[in-house]
């Protein structure tokens, strides 16, 4: 490692998620469009799915990984291969090529996010697990607001998705330099259990089942909404992609202005509980009623929707993953591996089912039937998790 010890390891994990999350955005919003050129769209959630396959079947290993080499240096080792594959999608490679490198990307996103979650609780959560996982969550947050902006004007008079992939590349570049600048904390020696074991003693424990379902129905909107939602908006309502842009940047300040107040809130006041259940009611409601637009629309009651949605899972995010965390410590790495796996059973679960509601249906199902199970499921969960107010 180099040696430098200008940043604390928090500060070097805030800014690492940033641009973490500049590139997974990146790629996030340009997903469907990309593969559709090459492919009917009903069929592009089953590469995604493919993707997401992977990394169902590798999460349980993580663990041992981490027990065996450390969570930085799987994190660095991640975020390397993440940026060849996004540099080999910038070169253009051929339809069997990119679907490949989409699948790999897909599944490197998770075991990163998973590293920087073991080297963010190693650095200790005493003072406050809401508060801290709430600024770690800003970090991914302000990165997202630039995102749309960038692809937009990358994307203004034409679709050269190789230039949306090379700048996610880029952005990858920071987080590698980030994780070589300095050792981070290891904290305690990790316990690893076996994933049969872990799965059995979450399920059992109501509150952690409930909250790690509540985590698994945010991150099935958080494949939805950035697969369907911009195709939607520029294929079926003829919005430009330079004005989505900052429309979809607009719609993602209260990831900024919610998630941190709401951490302070929970850990003060109300709890995790009561936020959860308005997040779920917000975010489902607010994706029924895309299913409501049309060309005709205003660009404002569209923008309004879109805010909508995100307010509710700023909420969610916030209370999901502090009311988690407030329970487990890095030494839990097989906990927190399960709690993190959710992202790739996501990412296997939404884009087929996508496929299956667009193959059989329209856009204006999908919307129904998604949000009407986001704020369905998400109250029936939320009741049954214990709050700690």
């Amino acid at each position: 490692m180099l040696c430098s010890k200008t940043m604390s390891p928090r500060v070097i994990l805030f800014f690492g998620n940033f641009f973490f999350s500049m590139f997974a955005a990146l790629v996030a919003y340009i997903l469907l469009p990309y593969l559709s050129s090459f492919m009917p769209v009903a069929y592009t959630g089953l590469v995604i799915a493919g993707g997401a396959a992977v990394g169902v079947i590798l999460f349980p290993y993580l663990p041992r990984i981490v027990a065996r080499y450390g969570a930085q240096r799987l994190a660095l080792g991640f975020a390397i291969a993440e940026m060849l594959a996004l540099l080999a999608l910038a070169a253009a490679p051929g339809a069997l090529a990119s679907i490949l490198l989409i699948a790999v990307t897909i599944s490197l996103q998770s075991f990163l996010s998973y590293g920087l979650d073991i080297l963010l609780e190693a650095t200790g959560t005493e003072d406050g697990a809401g508060r801290v996982r709430t600024t770690f969550l800003t970090g991914w947050n302000i990165a997202t607001l630039a995102a749309p902006l960038l692809m937009g004007a990358l994307l203004a008079h034409s679709d050269a998705f190789g230039r949306v992939f090379l700048a996610a590349a880029a952005a990858t570049i920071p987080l590698i330099i980030l994780l070589t600048s300095q050792n981070l904390p290891k904290g305690a020696a990790p316990k690893v259990s076996h994933i049969r074991d872990t799965m059995a003693c979450i399920l059992q424990d109501r509150d952690f089942a409930a909250v790690t379902f509540g985590h698994l129905i945010l991150y099935l909107f958080y494949i939805w909404a950035p697969l369907y939602v911009p195709f939607y908006l520029h294929t079926m309502l003829d919005i430009p992609w330079a004005t989505l842009g900052w429309m979809f940047s607009i719609m993602l300040i209260p990831y900024v202005l919610v998630e941190y107040p709401a951490g302070w809130i929970a850990d003060r006041f109300l709890g995790d509980k009561e936020l959860m259940l308005a997040g779920f009611l917000i975010a489902g409601g607010a994706v029924v009623s895309l299913s409501f637009l049309s060309p005709s629309s205003p660009l404002v009651l569209i923008l309004l929707i879109l805010i909508g949605s995100r307010v509710g899972t700023a909420l969610i995010e916030s209370m999901t993953t502090a009311h988690f965390f407030r329970r487990v410590s890095e030494q839990d790495i097989t906990s927190i591996s399960f709690f993190r796996g959710v992202w790739p059973v996501a990412n296997l679960i939404a884009p087929v089912v996508g496929s299956l509601i667009l193959y059989f249906g329209t856009y204006q199902l999908f919307f129904l039937l998604t949000g009407g199970f986001i704020a369905i499921a998400g109250v029936a969960t939320t009741l049954r998790i214990r709050d700690f107010r």
